[in-house]
């Protein structure tokens, strides 16, 4: 398997498990949206808690110049830790949602 189907794979896979610890929740959602021909990835929560509107998301991946870039993780889970656990080096994770000057102090890639 290539490196981008073996990344696409491994991104799905992160996400598909977080949807499932989300539970059977009839009010709120979650939608998996996978993109493969832009290399987009998304878990968001759409519903109702009560009368209160649940639209969000809370997991975005992007895949872009052989690298996983995490551009948002809503969740207390590290995902760039379950990434390395995958099989992924370091230098292919981009923490997005940090700017590109605080990236260079993390153990991940700058861009």
């Amino acid at each position: 398997m290539d490196k981008l189907a073996h990344y696409r794979q491994i991104v799905k896979q992160i996400l598909q498990e977080h949807a499932q610890l989300s539970g059977d929740a009839d009010a709120v959602k979650t939608q998996l949206i996978f993109d493969s021909e832009n290399d987009h990835y998304q878990l968001n929560y759409v519903g109702w808690e009560g009368d209160k509107r649940v639209f969000g998301p809370v997991m975005h991946f992007d895949i872009e110049a052989g690298k996983i870039w995490i551009q948002y993780n809503g969740t207390e889970y590290s995902v760039a830790e379950q990434l390395v656990k995958m099989g992924v080096p370091n230098s292919d994770i981009v923490i997005g949602f940090h700017s590109p000057f605080k990236r260079q102090f993390t153990e991940y890639s700058v861009g």
